[in-house]
Protein backbone atom coordinates (compact mmCIF):
# COMPACT_ATOMS: atom_id res chain seq x y z
CA UNK A 1 0.00 0.00 0.00
CA UNK A 2 2.77 2.41 1.00
CA UNK A 3 4.73 1.49 -2.14
CA UNK A 4 1.67 2.28 -4.26
CA UNK A 5 1.24 5.60 -2.47
CA UNK A 6 4.91 6.48 -3.04
CA UNK A 7 4.59 5.58 -6.72
CA UNK A 8 1.46 7.74 -6.99
CA UNK A 9 3.23 10.63 -5.32
CA UNK A 10 6.17 10.20 -7.72
CA UNK A 11 3.77 10.27 -10.67
CA UNK A 12 2.12 13.43 -9.33
CA UNK A 13 5.55 14.99 -8.83
CA UNK A 14 6.53 14.19 -12.42
CA UNK A 15 3.25 15.60 -13.72
CA UNK A 16 3.70 18.74 -11.62
CA UNK A 17 7.23 19.26 -12.94
CA UNK A 18 6.03 18.68 -16.50
CA UNK A 19 3.17 21.15 -16.03
CA UNK A 20 5.56 23.69 -14.50
CA UNK A 21 7.94 23.26 -17.43
CA UNK A 22 5.05 23.72 -19.85
CA UNK A 23 3.99 26.90 -18.04
CA UNK A 24 7.58 28.15 -18.18
CA UNK A 25 7.75 27.34 -21.90
CA UNK A 26 4.48 29.16 -22.53
CA UNK A 27 5.67 32.15 -20.51
CA UNK A 28 8.98 32.24 -22.37
CA UNK A 29 7.27 31.93 -25.76
CA UNK A 30 4.74 34.61 -24.78
CA UNK A 31 7.53 37.00 -23.73
CA UNK A 32 9.41 36.32 -26.99
CA UNK A 33 6.27 36.89 -29.05
CA UNK A 34 5.48 40.08 -27.10
CA UNK A 35 8.99 41.41 -27.68
CA UNK A 36 8.51 41.07 -31.46
CA UNK A 37 5.38 43.24 -31.16
CA UNK A 38 7.18 45.87 -29.05
CA UNK A 39 6.91 48.57 -31.72
CA UNK A 40 3.14 48.27 -31.91
CA UNK A 41 2.95 48.17 -28.10
CA UNK A 42 4.83 51.49 -27.94
CA UNK A 43 2.47 52.82 -30.58
CA UNK A 44 -0.59 51.66 -28.62
CA UNK A 45 0.76 53.21 -25.41
CA UNK A 46 1.54 56.49 -27.14
CA UNK A 47 -1.79 56.76 -28.96
CA UNK A 48 -4.19 56.14 -26.06
CA UNK A 49 -3.50 59.20 -23.80
CA UNK A 50 -4.87 61.54 -26.49
CA UNK A 51 -8.35 60.11 -25.94
CA UNK A 52 -8.64 61.50 -22.40
CA UNK A 53 -7.37 64.98 -23.22
CA UNK A 54 -9.98 67.57 -22.33
CA UNK A 55 -11.87 65.26 -19.96
CA UNK A 56 -12.40 66.01 -16.27
CA UNK A 57 -9.58 64.57 -14.14
CA UNK A 58 -11.92 62.26 -12.23
CA UNK A 59 -13.15 60.70 -15.49
CA UNK A 60 -9.72 59.87 -16.92
CA UNK A 61 -9.13 56.52 -15.18
CA UNK A 62 -12.74 55.28 -15.67
CA UNK A 63 -12.44 56.02 -19.40
CA UNK A 64 -9.08 54.25 -19.61
CA UNK A 65 -10.58 51.29 -17.76
CA UNK A 66 -13.43 51.09 -20.27
CA UNK A 67 -10.98 51.26 -23.19
CA UNK A 68 -8.82 48.54 -21.56
CA UNK A 69 -11.84 46.26 -21.14
CA UNK A 70 -12.79 46.85 -24.78
CA UNK A 71 -9.21 46.12 -25.83
CA UNK A 72 -9.12 42.85 -23.89
CA UNK A 73 -12.49 41.86 -25.33
CA UNK A 74 -11.16 42.58 -28.83
CA UNK A 75 -8.12 40.41 -28.27
CA UNK A 76 -9.69 37.43 -26.50
CA UNK A 77 -13.14 37.19 -28.09
CA UNK A 78 -12.55 38.33 -31.67
CA UNK A 79 -8.90 38.52 -32.72
CA UNK A 80 -7.60 35.42 -30.91
CA UNK A 81 -10.19 32.96 -32.30
CA UNK A 82 -9.95 34.49 -35.79
CA UNK A 83 -6.14 34.37 -35.79
CA UNK A 84 -6.10 30.76 -34.58
CA UNK A 85 -8.62 29.64 -37.20
CA UNK A 86 -6.74 31.43 -39.97
CA UNK A 87 -3.40 29.97 -38.89
CA UNK A 88 -4.93 26.50 -38.72
CA UNK A 89 -6.85 26.42 -42.00
CA UNK A 90 -5.66 29.28 -44.27
CA UNK A 91 -2.23 30.32 -42.96
CA UNK A 92 -1.36 31.95 -46.30
CA UNK A 93 -3.89 34.71 -45.47
CA UNK A 94 -1.96 35.91 -42.41
CA UNK A 95 0.67 37.82 -44.38
CA UNK A 96 -1.83 39.81 -46.53
CA UNK A 97 -3.92 40.56 -43.43
CA UNK A 98 -0.82 41.68 -41.58
CA UNK A 99 0.11 43.91 -44.51
CA UNK A 100 -3.35 45.48 -44.54
CA UNK A 101 -2.92 46.31 -40.88
CA UNK A 102 0.57 47.62 -41.61
CA UNK A 103 -0.86 49.90 -44.31
CA UNK A 104 -3.38 51.22 -41.80
CA UNK A 105 -0.57 51.99 -39.35
CA UNK A 106 1.30 53.83 -42.14
CA UNK A 107 -1.85 55.81 -42.87
CA UNK A 108 -2.35 56.70 -39.20
CA UNK A 109 1.25 57.83 -38.85
CA UNK A 110 1.24 59.83 -42.08
CA UNK A 111 -2.10 61.39 -41.16
CA UNK A 112 -0.65 62.61 -37.86
CA UNK A 113 2.22 64.20 -39.81
CA UNK A 114 -0.38 65.73 -42.15
CA UNK A 115 -2.25 67.16 -39.18
CA UNK A 116 0.97 68.60 -37.69
CA UNK A 117 1.56 70.35 -41.01
CA UNK A 118 -1.89 71.96 -40.75
CA UNK A 119 -3.68 69.62 -43.08
CA UNK A 120 -6.60 68.75 -40.81
CA UNK A 121 -7.80 67.98 -37.31
CA UNK A 122 -8.94 64.76 -35.69
CA UNK A 123 -12.55 64.31 -34.69
CA UNK A 124 -11.60 64.21 -31.01
CA UNK A 125 -9.67 67.48 -31.29
CA UNK A 126 -12.63 69.18 -33.00
CA UNK A 127 -15.00 67.95 -30.32
CA UNK A 128 -12.59 69.16 -27.62
CA UNK A 129 -12.41 72.61 -29.21
CA UNK A 130 -16.20 72.80 -29.17
CA UNK A 131 -16.41 71.53 -25.59
CA UNK A 132 -18.62 68.63 -26.69
CA UNK A 133 -16.88 65.43 -25.61
CA UNK A 134 -19.12 62.37 -25.47
CA UNK A 135 -17.47 59.66 -23.37
CA UNK A 136 -19.17 56.85 -25.30
CA UNK A 137 -17.87 58.28 -28.57
CA UNK A 138 -14.38 58.64 -27.08
CA UNK A 139 -14.37 55.01 -25.88
CA UNK A 140 -15.76 53.59 -29.13
CA UNK A 141 -13.21 55.52 -31.20
CA UNK A 142 -10.35 54.40 -28.98
CA UNK A 143 -11.50 50.78 -29.04
CA UNK A 144 -11.75 50.85 -32.86
CA UNK A 145 -8.18 52.13 -33.17
CA UNK A 146 -7.06 49.64 -30.54
CA UNK A 147 -8.66 46.82 -32.55
CA UNK A 148 -6.24 47.43 -35.43
CA UNK A 149 -3.24 47.74 -33.13
CA UNK A 150 -4.30 44.68 -31.13
CA UNK A 151 -4.73 42.67 -34.32
CA UNK A 152 -1.20 43.64 -35.35
CA UNK A 153 0.16 42.62 -31.95
CA UNK A 154 -1.63 39.27 -31.98
CA UNK A 155 -0.70 38.39 -35.57
CA UNK A 156 2.94 39.35 -35.00
CA UNK A 157 2.92 37.19 -31.85
CA UNK A 158 1.22 34.37 -33.76
CA UNK A 159 3.93 34.43 -36.42
CA UNK A 160 6.51 33.81 -33.69
CA UNK A 161 4.74 30.69 -32.38
CA UNK A 162 3.22 29.38 -35.61
CA UNK A 163 5.03 26.04 -35.24
CA UNK A 164 3.56 25.31 -31.80
CA UNK A 165 0.59 22.93 -31.36
CA UNK A 166 -2.85 24.51 -31.59
CA UNK A 167 -3.61 24.49 -27.83
CA UNK A 168 -0.17 25.83 -26.96
CA UNK A 169 -0.60 28.58 -29.53
CA UNK A 170 -3.94 29.51 -27.99
CA UNK A 171 -2.49 29.64 -24.46
CA UNK A 172 0.51 31.71 -25.55
CA UNK A 173 -1.66 34.22 -27.39
CA UNK A 174 -4.04 34.47 -24.42
CA UNK A 175 -1.07 35.24 -22.15
CA UNK A 176 0.18 37.82 -24.65
CA UNK A 177 -3.28 39.42 -24.87
CA UNK A 178 -3.67 39.82 -21.10
CA UNK A 179 -0.05 40.86 -20.45
CA UNK A 180 0.04 43.45 -23.24
CA UNK A 181 -3.30 44.95 -22.20
CA UNK A 182 -2.26 45.24 -18.55
CA UNK A 183 1.10 46.73 -19.55
CA UNK A 184 -0.24 49.25 -22.05
CA UNK A 185 -3.16 50.56 -20.04
CA UNK A 186 -1.25 50.43 -16.76
CA UNK A 187 1.40 52.71 -18.28
CA UNK A 188 -1.29 54.92 -19.85
CA UNK A 189 -3.01 55.26 -16.46
CA UNK A 190 0.25 56.35 -14.85
CA UNK A 191 0.94 58.85 -17.64
CA UNK A 192 -2.44 60.58 -17.57
CA UNK A 193 -2.47 60.88 -13.76
CA UNK A 194 1.11 62.08 -13.44
CA UNK A 195 0.12 65.74 -13.43
CA UNK A 196 -2.45 65.13 -10.66
CA UNK A 197 0.24 63.38 -8.62
CA UNK A 198 2.50 66.35 -9.26
CA UNK A 199 -0.14 68.80 -8.02
CA UNK A 200 -0.57 66.86 -4.79
CA UNK A 201 3.18 66.64 -4.23
CA UNK A 202 3.53 70.37 -4.93
CA UNK A 203 1.22 71.05 -1.95
CA UNK A 204 3.37 69.09 0.50
CA UNK A 205 5.24 71.06 3.20
CA UNK A 206 8.58 69.50 2.29
CA UNK A 207 10.43 71.82 -0.11
CA UNK A 208 12.10 68.92 -1.96
CA UNK A 209 8.86 67.01 -2.51
CA UNK A 210 7.03 70.20 -3.53
CA UNK A 211 9.80 70.94 -6.04
CA UNK A 212 9.47 67.44 -7.46
CA UNK A 213 5.71 67.90 -7.80
CA UNK A 214 6.09 71.20 -9.64
CA UNK A 215 8.65 69.56 -11.91
CA UNK A 216 6.18 66.78 -12.77
CA UNK A 217 3.43 69.28 -13.57
CA UNK A 218 5.73 71.39 -15.76
CA UNK A 219 7.22 68.36 -17.47
CA UNK A 220 3.98 66.62 -18.43
CA UNK A 221 3.21 68.67 -21.58
CA UNK A 222 6.71 67.96 -22.87
CA UNK A 223 6.39 64.27 -22.00
CA UNK A 224 3.07 64.02 -23.83
CA UNK A 225 4.61 65.72 -26.86
CA UNK A 226 7.52 63.27 -26.84
CA UNK A 227 5.09 60.34 -26.49
CA UNK A 228 3.07 61.68 -29.44
CA UNK A 229 6.20 61.91 -31.61
CA UNK A 230 7.35 58.44 -30.53
CA UNK A 231 3.89 57.06 -31.27
CA UNK A 232 3.86 58.56 -34.76
CA UNK A 233 7.38 57.30 -35.47
CA UNK A 234 6.43 53.85 -34.16
CA UNK A 235 3.41 53.72 -36.47
CA UNK A 236 5.54 54.53 -39.52
CA UNK A 237 8.40 52.24 -38.50
CA UNK A 238 6.26 49.23 -37.58
CA UNK A 239 3.90 49.67 -40.53
CA UNK A 240 6.76 50.08 -42.99
CA UNK A 241 8.65 47.09 -41.58
CA UNK A 242 5.54 44.90 -41.82
CA UNK A 243 5.15 45.89 -45.48
CA UNK A 244 8.82 45.25 -46.24
CA UNK A 245 8.79 41.80 -44.68
CA UNK A 246 5.38 41.01 -46.18
CA UNK A 247 6.44 41.84 -49.73
CA UNK A 248 9.52 39.66 -49.27
CA UNK A 249 7.37 36.78 -47.98
CA UNK A 250 5.10 37.15 -51.01
CA UNK A 251 8.05 36.83 -53.39
CA UNK A 252 8.79 40.50 -54.15
CA UNK A 253 12.36 40.55 -52.85
CA UNK A 254 13.81 43.71 -54.42
CA UNK A 255 12.83 46.36 -51.86
CA UNK A 256 13.53 44.22 -48.81
CA UNK A 257 16.80 43.11 -50.40
CA UNK A 258 17.95 46.73 -50.80
CA UNK A 259 17.15 47.53 -47.17
CA UNK A 260 18.82 44.34 -45.98
CA UNK A 261 21.95 45.11 -48.02
CA UNK A 262 22.12 48.64 -46.57
CA UNK A 263 21.64 47.19 -43.08
CA UNK A 264 24.52 44.72 -43.56
CA UNK A 265 26.78 47.45 -44.99
CA UNK A 266 26.12 49.66 -41.96
CA UNK A 267 26.72 46.71 -39.64
CA UNK A 268 30.13 46.01 -41.19
CA UNK A 269 31.17 49.69 -41.36
CA UNK A 270 30.32 50.51 -37.72
CA UNK A 271 32.54 47.87 -36.12
CA UNK A 272 31.65 47.34 -32.45
CA UNK A 273 28.47 49.38 -32.92
CA UNK A 274 27.48 47.40 -35.99
CA UNK A 275 24.34 45.92 -34.43
CA UNK A 276 23.01 49.34 -33.46
CA UNK A 277 23.95 50.88 -36.80
CA UNK A 278 22.27 48.07 -38.73
CA UNK A 279 19.12 48.38 -36.63
CA UNK A 280 19.01 52.15 -37.14
CA UNK A 281 19.35 51.76 -40.92
CA UNK A 282 16.60 49.13 -41.01
CA UNK A 283 14.35 51.25 -38.77
CA UNK A 284 14.92 54.43 -40.77
CA UNK A 285 14.29 52.64 -44.07
CA UNK A 286 11.12 51.07 -42.65
CA UNK A 287 9.92 54.50 -41.46
CA UNK A 288 10.59 56.03 -44.90
CA UNK A 289 8.62 53.24 -46.58
CA UNK A 290 5.85 53.68 -44.02
CA UNK A 291 5.70 57.43 -44.58
CA UNK A 292 5.65 57.01 -48.37
CA UNK A 293 2.86 54.42 -48.31
CA UNK A 294 0.94 56.36 -45.67
CA UNK A 295 1.23 59.60 -47.64
CA UNK A 296 -0.27 57.92 -50.70
CA UNK A 297 -3.20 56.62 -48.65
CA UNK A 298 -3.71 60.05 -47.01
CA UNK A 299 -3.72 61.70 -50.44
CA UNK A 300 -6.32 59.23 -51.71
CA UNK A 301 -8.50 59.76 -48.61
CA UNK A 302 -8.26 63.56 -48.92
CA UNK A 303 -9.18 63.44 -52.64
CA UNK A 304 -12.12 61.12 -51.90
CA UNK A 305 -13.33 63.43 -49.11
CA UNK A 306 -13.14 66.45 -51.42
CA UNK A 307 -14.97 64.59 -54.19
CA UNK A 308 -17.76 63.75 -51.75
CA UNK A 309 -18.04 67.36 -50.60
CA UNK A 310 -18.48 68.78 -54.10
CA UNK A 311 -21.88 67.17 -54.85
CA UNK A 312 -23.25 68.16 -51.45
CA UNK A 313 -21.97 71.74 -51.90
CA UNK A 314 -23.54 71.92 -55.37
CA UNK A 315 -26.81 70.57 -54.01
CA UNK A 316 -26.76 73.18 -51.25
CA UNK A 317 -26.16 76.03 -53.70
CA UNK A 318 -28.97 74.79 -55.94
CA UNK A 319 -31.42 75.18 -53.06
Amino acid sequence: MSAGLVALLDDISVLARTAAASVDDIGLAASRASAKAAGVVVDDTAVTPQYVQGLAAERELPIIRRIAVGSLRNKLLVILPAALLLSQFVPWLLTPILMLGGTYLCYEGAHKVYEKLGGGHGAHAEAEEQGLIDEDVVVSGAVRTDFILSAEIMVIALNEVADEPFVTRALILAVVAVAITVLVYGVVGVIVKMDDVGLRLAQRPSAGIARLGRGLVKGMPGLLSVISVVGTAAMLWVGGHILLVGTDDLGWHTLYGLVHSAEEAAHEAAGALGGLAGWLVNTLASAVVGLAVGAVVVLVMVLVARARKKPSAQAGSAH
